[in-house]
């Protein structure tokens, strides 16, 4: 038995922020020095290393549950299913739902139980629940959704990755400019066909790396030390993710039984266009191949890095062909595969 994606949505919110909108923001060091340099020159290094030209923020009314709540709409409809035949909703986040202005993260009841809530499921037995698992959450979600359906707990799951990080990023800091906001939502199912999950893998490294990504005061000494932010050690990640990364893929890509050159696209978490690019030619290099050309679709130069919700937005947009230059077409093979706090790695092999 395989599960298959038989749904998928997104939301991607309408307030665009461009890299120009961070001109007057007063960028300072960890020690809360100022820089020796001017605004543009931090933008455009900025621009260089990571791709990213926009973003999208959640509207002000917004909260994350709302957005997944949208996601999931769109992911029933072109499931063609009845909610209330889902069997658990695994909802994948980080922050929970945050508050525009407010310090304070809300988790209670679950995000999960929210979009339940929102989708007036009434059925008790659809179990909600949230997942904590960095930016690979929406990933894990589906590897958990597979093992439900195989062990015959479920036939029907709806997985959502979904978070609001313009809520949690430090002014003052210049890697708030990497975070975005968005949701991806699929419905999960038994494969009755060719098509479906394959292989995968997954793991976490909790040594070092455990704190790559962490909650931190801002970098301003002036605001109060006790309200927290999403804070990363850049470096450390990127590395990290070279010597990881390309291996997990490989290992998965192996368990599936096909080879390299089967592979038409890879889908990787849109955390930073050089480190993606690296990972890729480095996951290439292990198999003795150069990089094909278009073979990794892209969506973090409009929309940022959306953590959770990247993979599955990206999936949502190749899909309905809203990629340039970007197709996939009945039984191509797909490799998934994501990076982030904990730090968590994660892959799947996916025949479309």
């Amino acid at each position: 038995m395989k599960i298959k994606i038989t749904g998928i949505g997104s939301y991607i919110p309408e307030k665009k922020i461009s890299n120009a909108d961070f001109s007057n923001h007063l960028f300072l060091n960890e020690d809360g020095t100022a820089f020796g340099y001017p605004n543009d020159v931090v933008i455009n290094k900025f621009k260089g290393i990571t791709g990213i030209e926009k973003r999208r923020y959640a509207e002000d009314h917004y909260s994350s549950s709302d957005l997944a709540f949208f996601a999931s709409q769109k992911a029933i409809e072109n499931a063609k299913i009845d909610p209330e035949t889902i069997d658990y909703i695994i909802f994948a986040h980080n922050f929970g739902d945050v508050k525009k202005g407010a310090i304070q993260s809300d988790m209670i009841p679950s995000l999960a139980t929210r979009v339940k809530h929102k989708l007036q499921i009434k059925n008790p037995k659809c179990v909600a629940y949230d997942i904590l698992f960095g930016c690979p959450g929406w990933i894990e979600g589906v590897l958990q959704a597979n093992a439900f359906i195989k062990s015959g707990m479920a036939k029907r799951c709806l997985v959502i990755g979904s978070e609001t990080l313009s809520r949690v990023v430090d002014d003052h800091d210049r890697d708030s400019m990497i975070y975005s906001d968005g949701a991806g939502a699929s419905i999960i199912e038994a494969s009755d066909d060719e098509s479906g999950l394959l292989s995968y893998e997954s793991g976490t490294y909790a040594m070092d790396e455990a704190n790559f990504l962490y909650f931190g005061k801002s970098y301003n000494p002036e605001l109060d030390p006790d309200t927290r932010y999403i804070k990363m050690h850049g470096r450390k990640i990127y590395e990290f993710a070279l010597n990881t990364v390309p291996a997990a893929m490989k290992n998965c890509l192996e368990k599936s039984g096909l080879g390299i050159d089967d592979v038409k696209k890879i889908l990787i978490h849109q955390a930073n266009e050089k480190m993606d690019e690296a990972i890729i030619h480095r996951f290439y290099k292990l198999h003795g191949k150069p990089v094909p050309k278009d073979i990794m679709p892209m969506s973090i130069h409009e929309l940022g890095n959306s953590s959770v919700a990247t993979v599955p937005t990206l999936f949502d947009l190749l899909i309905r062909n809203e990629i340039k230059d970007q197709t996939i077409s009945k039984g191509d093979i797909l490799l998934f595969a994501s990076v982030g706090a904990g730090m968590n790695v994660n892959a799947f092999i996916y025949r479309y």
